[in-house]
């Protein structure tokens, strides 16, 4: 198992957040955004009155005194029985309490988030220092990898009716192993690293993304095909167009497929006037068929 380590995710996905880098538990890195203090009370609104003409001291007196007793008599109008009503002010540190409140919540929710992380790392270091393995995985090159059975059938519906099975049932012993012959050294210990982990450094997943694609479909692992497909949707340009047509294709998810080839039509210059899709259309031509129809049929429309 050369080269192989883990990584445990910064952040845990939380709501519309992702996670990104590595950490310890330790060094947990709260998801939450941050808190915008609310605009501070700039009390109540200043009225104005339009000027009045002074002649002499006495007129400018009682012209501020009509002034106020319009203003009283109004008021006296807008509330019932003549009687004026006021809103006791806010205090200008409840909004501040309020976001103490909150933040106090959220630093829980974060320890809380810690505990868990730090609990459920168990089977990553009894993987990592290969303790209590009762299985052998082989790939199609290279050494076995050793794992865990109660893992794999909680991760795997096809994986858990291959340890049901009479030869897995015995005690665990050198033959106890499964192959999997669709997946080369590094490719299955990506897999198992998504699998005792719930995450994969970006580069392994674009590396291996096609292959951990087709190895989620047949094992029946969702939250993996989920992942595969969202990051496929996400980088999808005129280079790898053609590829993840193919591969949605061959594993008949047709809203990828539908997403890709409505790409590619948008993009038809750029995309057929390749040598990759020379070589694509000579040994799919029922893809290639499909679409020349799809953009016929965009052109019409």
């Amino acid at each position: 198992m050369s080269g192989f380590h883990f990584e445990r995710p910064s952040s845990i996905p939380f709501g519309v957040f992702s996670s990104n880098g590595t950490t310890s538990a330790s060094g947990f890195s709260s998801p939450f955004g941050s808190f915008a203090s609310p605009p501070a009370n700039t009390g109540p609104s200043t009225f104005g009155f339009s000027p009045v003409g002074v002649n002499s001291g006495n007129h400018a007196s009682s012209n501020a005194a009509s002034a106020t007793s319009t203003f009283g008599a109004a008021t006296a109008r807008r509330s019932p029985s003549g009687r004026t009503n006021s809103t006791a002010p806010t205090s200008k540190n409840e909004p501040h309490a309020n976001v103490n409140k909150a933040m106090s919540g959220l630093k829980d929710t974060e320890d809380d988030l810690k505990k868990k992380i730090s609990f459920l790392s168990g089977f990553v270091v009894a993987f990592k220092e290969q303790t209590h393995t009762d299985i052998l995985l082989k790939p199609n090159n290279g050494p076995c990898i050793p794992a865990h059975k109660a893992l794999l059938a909680a991760r795997s519906e096809i994986f858990k009716n291959m340890l049901d099975s009479d030869g897995c049932k015995a005690p665990p012993s050198d033959t106890d192993t499964i192959t999997l012959s669709e997946l080369n050294n590094e490719e299955l210990e990506s897999l198992l690293e998504f699998l005792y982990t719930g995450n994969l450094p970006l580069d392994k997943l674009e590396k291996h993304v096609y292959s951990l694609y087709v190895a989620a479909d047949k094992y029946e692992i969702p939250y993996l095909q989920e992942s595969c497909e969202s990051y496929m949707l996400n980088s999808l340009n005129a280079s790898n167009a053609i590829d993840i047509l193919e591969i949605a294709d061959a594993q008949s998810n047709k809203t990828l497929k539908e997403t890709t080839l409505n790409f590619i039509i948008r993009n038809m210059k750029d995309i057929v006037s390749t040598t990759k899709y020379e070589v694509f259309a000579s040994s799919n031509p029922a893809l290639c068929m499909q679409i020349t129809r799809a953009f016929v049929d965009a052109k019409s429309n």
